[in-house]
């Protein structure tokens, strides 16, 4: 069993060419598990205990802090997800409890907070690819497991625009 990972660098320059990349990606076979991107700022920060000032800074870091891609799609969903399912709880809740008008101020009141998780995952998201996008771009890292898959991939990434291509080994974290 080999002692590092391979993995694929990328930066972006839009999100939507990294969704793009990942997307055909994945229509080529690459599991959504293989793919990460960079943490917020304050995260990289906290964990390297310095700021950095461009994304090729961190792109080969083995410390610096990943999170799992979450494509477009993705976002959208858990966007939207929260508002429906709380008013419903709201509703479903007092339906039985307190009649039919505290229920429907029960799926209100489920419904705003549901629309503020939104705006919170929305406004985080948009946050983090500002700051990278000032910092060089948005990173992207692919697992790959053999030298096929890095060609295909080093191919996918290059024609869907990414810059700062190149490949690495990630010592493996005992």
């Amino acid at each position: 069993m080999p002692n590092v990972i391979r993995e694929i660098v990328a930066a972006f320059d839009t999100p939507e060419a990294l969704d793009n990349a990942v997307f055909t990606l994945e229509s080529q076979g690459f599991d959504r598990a293989a793919f990460s991107v960079l943490a917020t700022e304050e995260t990289v920060n906290s964990v390297l205990g310095h700021r950095y000032e461009q994304v090729k800074e961190v792109e080969d870091d083995p410390q610096v802090p990943c999170e799992t891609f979450f494509s477009r799609m993705s976002r959208l969903e858990a966007e939207a997800f929260p508002v429906p399912v709380l008013a419903s709880l709201g509703w479903l809740t007092v339906a039985g409890i307190g009649g039919p008008i505290t229920a429907v101020i029960a799926a209100g009141a489920g419904g705003l907070i549901g629309a503020v998780l939104s705006g919170l995952i929305h406004h985080h998201h948009a946050e983090r690819v500002q700051e990278q996008l000032a910092r060089g771009g948005m990173v992207l890292w692919v697992s790959v497991r053999d030298a096929v898959a890095e060609q295909k991939a080093l191919r996918v990434l290059q024609e869907q625009g990414a810059h700062d291509l190149h490949a690495h080994d990630i010592p493996l974290q005992a």
